[in-house]
């Protein structure tokens, strides 16, 4: 019996040993100022990745070109991203597989003028919109032209580099109405009326939900799959994906849950947002985990209707069924 004792918790011990050999260094992810990072702050704040990573590193990305410099260089095991973008880079041979959709609703109109409640409404309007050609701004013109409507000669579009450069011109009364995505929409609000900015930023409101939009449009519930979780190829432990899935899902619940707490957070990380704009933001969002099999179809019809637009826009075809983990 004593024998049979022993050899178990031998047994136990190399078990153990086999566990702790599979820890890695180092975990890195990285994301945008977006809100489908915000839970991966929360990850890293709580250790929740410490049975299988001694450390987890957070890599912010500025833009599109930054990201894609990040998967084509490959130095990350998780990206935080756009799902359009994640089909380019996997249509352009990169290894790299999506997980799941965690935003589905993050676009929306900002305007000086309160009594604008369609986009139809806005036309003959000067827009602020950044990033040219990529996911929202096509969102947009596809939204315009199922309406009848002309993006080039109904409205005046003015490209910007970043959101950040769509808040400014709103705040310097450059322009009066922007297409962004939370938290920018109520990081510009809060801003706007804080001093010493009020004293010359004009007064702005909360517009067009492009979800709503989109809803009415397409005969859908508003849901569109626009960004969730990837993971790189170099990350081969099925477990530590598992792992990363579990906590991520766990820590969106919290930042659902818990918007007062979230904003602190993730304003102390990013400088350039506020808590309480991170705080508002957190309901105007739609925000769920939906793993990327179960979220296909969605994401296909969403993907489908980019292409009409620009074929670029998601690599030229749809991708291939490797793309979506778990299939």
């Amino acid at each position: 019996m004593n024998y049979i004792f022993k050899l178990f918790l031998l047994i136990l011990i190399i078990g153990i040993g086999t566990l702790e050999a599979k820890k890695l260094e180092k975990i890195i992810i990285a994301g945008p100022f977006a809100s489908v990072s915000h839970p991966i702050l929360h990850m890293i704040k709580t250790d929740a990745l410490k049975d299988v990573a001694k450390e987890v590193e957070f890599r912010l990305w500025k833009n599109p070109d930054e990201l894609r410099a990040m998967a084509i260089k490959g130095d990350v095991d998780f990206l935080a991203i756009p799902t359009n973008t994640a089909a380019i880079l996997s249509n352009k041979g990169i290894d790299i597989k999506l997980l799941n959709v965690s935003v589905w609703g993050i676009l929306g109109m900002i305007s000086r003028d309160e009594n604008l409640n369609t986009l139809k409404d806005f036309k003959g309007k000067k827009i602020a919109v950044p990033f040219r050609a990529d996911m929202p701004d096509i969102v947009f013109k596809q939204l315009l032209k199922r309406q009848g409507l002309d993006p080039k000669k109904d409205f005046e579009l003015v490209y910007v580099s970043s959101p950040i450069d769509a808040m400014q011109m709103l705040i310097m009364r450059r322009i009066d109405h922007a297409l962004l995505a939370e938290p920018a929409i109520s990081v510009a609000l809060r801003k706007t009326k804080s001093f010493p900015i009020s004293l010359v930023a004009p007064d702005l409101y909360r517009s067009v939900d492009l979800q709503e939009e989109w809803a009415r449009v397409f005969k859908t519930n508003g849901d569109i799959p626009q960004a969730g979780i990837a993971v790189m190829g170099s990350m081969k432990d099925k477990y530590i994906i598992q792992r990363f899935l579990e906590e991520y899902n766990k820590s969106l619940i919290w930042y659902t849950t818990h918007a007062k707490e979230s904003g602190i957070l993730v304003a102390k990380e990013m400088s350039l947002l506020t808590k309480e704009g991170v705080t508002d933001s957190i309901s105007h969002i739609r925000l769920k985990s939906i793993d990327a099999k179960t979220a296909k179809k969605d994401l296909e019809f969403f993907f489908n209707i980019l292409m009409e637009e620009d074929p670029k826009s998601v690599g030229k075809k749809l991708p291939q069924d490797e793309f979506y983990y778990g299939i």
